[in-house]
């Protein structure tokens, strides 16, 4: 059956600034996809990031690159190809698992053969700020089972011990997103685990990540900004002891499956992650997170208007979205 292919960009306004390392973000730009075959139509989305080196208009540009291919049938195995790892391949893959699960009339886990997706424990996000500030958003959400916490390399003590005084009984995972060196990693060792940090995740810049290679840390290290795809997985199995996987680093549920199995099988933890998206990009991951060791797709909760029946955080645990909203027929 003739498809069709369309993209486009779409803007989301955030309920708050949302502040990292890296900068501090208003809004949400994302890449939207729809496959069209007959009376049915399949969607992605894909989140470009300019620390992957991504664009709204490179995304474009692949996918339309990719358009004909898809519209004569190609599927998903032929998409590993024609397109590198990335937000484009993501929403064009997620966009033809929709597509699949709709013309077979089963949802995407019956095809894959795994359970429905349940609720979980997703991680709450707490942005840089004032340690005062900090605590302040951790004691809003202090019955949350789990919470993010972002930092950099200027007062990361402090901040942490603040949310931690106010959230005593949330596990916790400290983000400086690539913002510390070796020396302040080291230093910062006995701070994490006197307050029972869970993981810190990506420390140092993925361009020098080679001094973790024999360090001992007290508290598990998560690779994310130096994991993409399964070929990345020797140097990272040698440097972390966790992975976050995240569908617009990887290109799509296809590589991230495959990605989060050859992780397991080198004995790695596994954690699934997500940039700042709508419903339809954390639909899909949901299907990792039955997987993983932690989850933080919280997303769709910094938007200040989701996608319509998209998914539901009550009290730091998400529910996924209603029936029909995506991968389901």
């Amino acid at each position: 059956m003739h498809r069709t292919l369309t993209a486009r960009h779409d803007r989301f306004a955030l309920t708050r600034p949302f502040r990292i390392a890296r900068g501090v973000r208003t809004e949400a730009d994302m890449v939207t996809v729809s496959i069209r075959a007959g009376a049915l139509e399949g969607k992605g989305e894909g989140v470009p990031h300019a620390r992957h080196g991504g664009s709204v208009e490179n995304a474009l540009a692949a996918i339309e690159g990719v358009r004909p291919a898809i519209e004569a049938g190609a599927g998903r195995e032929e998409l590993l190809a024609l397109l590198p790892a990335g937000a484009a391949r993501n929403a064009v893959d997620c966009a033809l698992w929709d597509l699949e699960a709709r013309g077979a009339g089963r949802s995407v886990a019956a095809l894959l053969g795994a359970p429905e997706p349940e609720p979980v424990a997703s991680a709450r996000t707490i942005v840089i700020d004032t340690p005062m500030m900090m605590g302040c958003a951790a004691r809003r959400l202090a019955q949350a089972p789990l919470l993010k916490v972002k930092v950099d390399g200027r007062l990361p003590d402090a901040q942490i011990r603040a949310v931690r005084a106010a959230a005593p009984d949330a596990r916790l995972i400290v983000d400086p997103n690539e913002s510390w060196d070796a020396r302040l990693v080291e230093a910062m060792q006995p701070v994490l685990a006197e307050l029972k940090v869970d993981l810190l995740e990506q420390p140092v810049a993925a361009a020098i990540d080679a001094c973790l290679e024999t360090f001992r840390p007290l508290v598990p290290i998560a690779a994310d900004e130096s994991l993409h795809t399964r070929e990345d997985l020797d140097q990272v199995a040698r440097r972390y002891q966790v992975v976050n996987v995240k569908l617009d680093k990887a290109g799509g549920l296809t590589e991230g499956l495959r990605l989060a199995e050859a992780a397991r099988a080198r004995g790695l933890g596994l954690m699934t992650g997500c940039m700042v998206s709508s419903s339809l990009s954390v639909a899909a991951a949901l299907h990792l997170a039955r997987m993983s060791d932690f989850v933080d797709l919280d997303g769709p909760i910094w938007l200040a208007k989701d996608r319509p029946g998209g998914v539901e955080d009550r009290g730091g645990t998400l529910y996924p979205p209603l029936p029909g909203f995506w991968g389901t027929p």
